[in-house]
């Protein structure tokens, strides 16, 4: 089994972090290093804190845990200092203030967007009803005005037959 340089490790895990996000395979074949070793060393950086996402195309895939450490991290950061910080690993300031907002607040992204989901249901309901409301409404004076019109036709027709 063959031991590789600590510097080298830090070099690839470097490239598997956001911004590079440099696929595995693509690693493997440059340095001819087995795909299982890099992703172990992917799976012990992402349980000693380094931010990495799942996988390329999957924004905001953090565990709790690791949102809870950039948190902490950037807690003494200035403005200037986390938005360098945030470019380093590949996040937004926006994402770090809202994790720091769900923690305070003890509300999940889930939560938050099942009670944006219901609040546009209710709106969507209100504004079925009030069109159903609004249709029967027409459908109500329709209806009057065909019964007007045969009581109408039933009296100008009796009025001939005199």
């Amino acid at each position: 089994m063959p031991r590789y340089s600590p510097e080298l490790k830090e070099k690839i895990i470097k490239d598997m972090l956001p911004p590079n996000n440099v696929p595995v395979k693509e690693l493997s074949d440059k340095h001819g290093i087995c795909e299982q070793t890099l992703y172990k060393w992917k799976r012990v950086a992402k349980a000693n804190g380094s931010v990495i996402q799942n996988s390329k195309n999957s924004k905001e895939k953090y565990s709790n845990e690791v949102k809870l450490n950039i948190i902490i991290e950037t807690a003494s950061l200035n403005e200037e200092e986390l938005s360098e910080y945030c470019r380093q690993k590949g996040l937004y300031v926006d994402e770090i203030k809202s994790w720091k907002t769900m923690f305070i607040t003890g509300k999940t992204e889930s939560e938050t967007k099942a009670k944006e989901e219901i609040k546009l249901k209710d709106a969507k309901l209100k504004q079925l009803q009030k069109e159903l409301e609004r249709k029967e409404k027409a459908l109500a004076e329709t209806a009057a005005l065909l019964v007007l019109r045969k009581k109408m036709n039933a009296i100008w027709n009796s009025e001939e037959d005199d």
